[in-house]
Formats: C-alpha cells, sequence, structure tokens
C-alpha cells in the first residue's frame, strides 16, 4: 500500500503524538508498504525532504505558528499532489489541515483514517478557548468524511462527548510504545553526579501545559516531603512552552517546591530518557487530561512503576499493567499519599521487563494498525 501520512510536527519534534506516529510509519515501512510523511518544517535547520528509516518525509515551510498549529502556505498544493498518489490517507490529529485531507481523500476515491490522539482542551483563556472551539469544530467535521479513526482505548472512547457521534467508526488501537533498555550502572552514577544517590527520586515528564497537571503535582512536594524528608522530585522536559504560559502560571507554586525539584531539561537521546526512568523510585502522572500517557508506558518498561491520574485513557495503563496506583485527579494531597506508598513499598509494583512487554505488545499494536489501514469494507458498508 501507498499510505501517505499528515501530521503537524513529525520527527525530530519530541511529543508522545509525535512518537506514536513515527512508531506507526517505520512500523508500516518495516513490512514493505511505501510510506511517505507530509508535515511542517518547524525549524529552518531541518531538510525539506528526506528519508528516515524508510519513510520518505516531506517538510512544508511554515509562514506562521497558531497556537500549538502552524500555517504553512503550500500546503493545500502539495497534499493534494500527494493524496493522488496514495492509497490511503493517515491524519493524526489535532491538526488544523484535517478536514482539508478528508475532503481531498473523497473527491479522489481513496481512503481517510484519522489516529485521535485526544480531545483538544485548552487553557482557560478567552484566546486559546476561542482556539479549542474552532479547531474543535475542524476535527469534528474530519471524523465525519474519515472512513475509520483510531483511539487508543475503549475507555477514553466512551467518555469522550466528542467522540460519541463518530463512535460507530472508531477502532481502539493500543499506541505502539518501546523504550531502550536502561543502562542501570549508567542511570546510579547519573544519580550520583546530581547528588542524589541518598534520596528517594519522583520523576515527571512531558511538555510543561496546563492538561498535564503539573500544577497539582507541585502542591503535593511539600506534603510528601513532610512524610518523605529525603524524597526529591526530577523533571525531564521543557519548562516555558511558547504556545503556553502555564509554566509561569505555576511559578508561585514552584518556588515553593524549588528545595526538593531539579530540572533536567528535554532528554531527546532514547538511551538517555530510560536511563531517566530506571534512576527514579516512581514515575508521576497528574493529568487533567491524558488520552494514554507513553511516559508511565516507557517508564515501567525501564522497571519504574507510575501513580496515574484516575481519569478515562489514562487510568488504563495501571488497569492493564498494575505496576502502581491510581489516584483521584486534582487532588495533591492524594497524589501525595499514592506516591509515598509506592516509594515506601516499592518492590510490591515492580515487574520485569518481559512481562510488561507482553502487556504493552508493539508488535500485536502494529499489527492492528496495519489492518485498520490497509483494510476497509466496500463503499457504502458500514466499517466494523
Amino acid at each position: 500500500m501507498k499510505i501517505l501520512v499528515a501530521l503537524t510536527y513529525y520527527h525530530p519534534h519530541w511529543t508522545g503524538l509525535t512518537k506514536v506516529a513515527r512508531h506507526v510509519a517505520e512500523g508500516m515501512a518495516a513490512r514493505g508498504h511505501e510510506v511517505t510523511v507530509l508535515t511542517s518544517r518547524f525549524r529552518s535547520d531541518l531538510a525539506p525532504h528526506e528519508v528516515l528509516n524508510g519513510v520518505r518525509v516531506v517538510r512544508l515551510p511554515v509562514l506562521a505558528r497558531v497556537s500549538r498549529g502552524t500555517l504553512m502556505p503550500t500546503f493545500p498544493w502539495v497534499a493534494a499532489r500527494l493524496v493522488r498518489s496514495h492509497e490511503v490517507v493517515q491524519i493524526h490529529t489535532p491538526m488544523l489541515e484535517a478536514p482539508y485531507l478528508t475532503s481531498l481523500a473523497r473527491a479522489v476515491g481513496i481512503r481517510s483514517v484519522i489516529t485521535h490522539h485526544g480531545d483538544l482542551v485548552m487553557p482557560s483563556g478567552v484566546f486559546d478557548q476561542t482556539v479549542e472551539r474552532f479547531v474543535t469544530a475542524l476535527l469534528r467535521r474530519a471524523l465525519r468524511q474519515a472512513d475509520r479513526a483510531v483511539v487508543y482505548t475503549r475507555d477514553y472512547l466512551e467518555h469522550s462527548p466528542f467522540l460519541a457521534p463518530f463512535a460507530a467508526k472508531c477502532v481502539p488501537i493500543w499506541p505502539p510504545v518501546a523504550a531502550a533498555e536502561p543502562d542501570f550502572a549508567a542511570a546510579r552514577s547519573w544519580r550520583v553526579e546530581l547528588g542524589l544517590d541518598r534520596q528517594r527520586l519522583v520523576g515527571f515528564a512531558g511538555r510543561f501545559v496546563e492538561e498535564k497537571g503539573f500544577d497539582f503535582l507541585l502542591k503535593a512536594v511539600p506534603l510528601l516531603a513532610r512524610d518523605v524528608p529525603d524524597v526529591r522530585f526530577v523533571y525531564a522536559g521543557e519548562r516555558n512552552v511558547v504556545y503556553e504560559g502555564f509554566f509561569e502560571h505555576c511559578r508561585p507554586l514552584l518556588e515553593r517546591a524549588e528545595p526538593h525539584v531539579i530540572f533536567l531539561g528535554l532528554l531527546r537521546e532514547p538511551q538517555r530518557l530510560a536511563n531517566f526512568y530506571a534512576m527514579c523510585d516512581v514515575i508521576a502522572v497528574p493529568s487533567r487530561t491524558d488520552n494514554l500517557p507513553l511516559v508511565p508506558l516507557e517508564a515501567m518498561l525501564c522497571g519504574t512503576p507510575a501513580v496515574v491520574a484516575d481519569i478515562p485513557g489514562a487510568r488504563m495503563v495501571i488497569r492493564r499493567g498494575n505496576m502502581g496506583r491510581l489516584v483521584p485527579p486534582g487532588d495533591g494531597r492524594a497524589l501525595a499519599e499514592g506516591l509515598r506508598e509506592v516509594l515506601l513499598e516499592r518492590s510490591r509494583f515492580v515487574k520485569p521487563r518481559a512481562e510488561v512487554e507482553a502487556l504493552f505488545d508493539l508488535r500485536g499494536s502494529l499489527d492492528e494498525y496495519e489492518r485498520a489501514l490497509t483494510e476497509f469494507p466496500r463503499r457504502g458498508v458500514p466499517a466494523a
């Protein structure tokens, strides 16, 4: 099959969405499909055309950024040409151009599949809420026109008002996830370098944005430090996200938590990220909303349990993996209590890597994606 993959940001952009898109694209290429990625040239040093691990990547120039999206003036013409030369279009949403792509696909008689990475939830300001309503309307139109939609879990699907009208065309597929084998000796050395060899470490990672709920975690810091004085919180990620001022909003909480928090910056190298997970005693995932975060999945593969907010989608990591605790969302005290339990009784929550790999089966996810992208009923027959 000739598969066209469209998304706003592709590698080397570093988010869970990008990781999933890359795993799927490279997985399909490794199985003999011809895969082209159409995306933004979000950095001027990136090549406009290149082949990465068997995947052809086409990057278009960016005129401006609009919140989390980009404006690509040449997108309509390049997309029209590429859609005509492919057999299926996979669109990773949220993406401003999604309805244009689904319309193109219908016009030329090819199939379109949307991978829905989560309902768009923006901060409460007037501008952000306007963006949320506008982009949500675009995504609703795209889903009406798409032949199929892939969602991460049935749990998220059943609790999403946005997805409810399209449930019949939604297929739950766990995201393909992989993590390098951690170097435990290097992880121990890293602890020593940071002066943390005698501390208990709570890790957290991801974009510092409102939906990730890091403000709840910062509220939990002094509560946990009171009961576990040797605890430290280690953050892997970018603090100042250009399209959202949440970090500045959290500054008063950060100032109170500062003696206990260490910032490592964004970890792009897979081995370094695996060592980060292995260095930590537990990973905290306090999200307000999160379809199925990759951070706790990757951490579990590296031998580290997680404490996760009990919200639709995200909670399935713990329900399936049973390697950590679920806590009520938005509750700093409950989060502190969950982290305390896992820190003090950690051996109860740890499983061997092979057992975790069997639960979160990379090959099985790619098998399901291959069927979702290549096997369709005849036109006029509803999808299963």
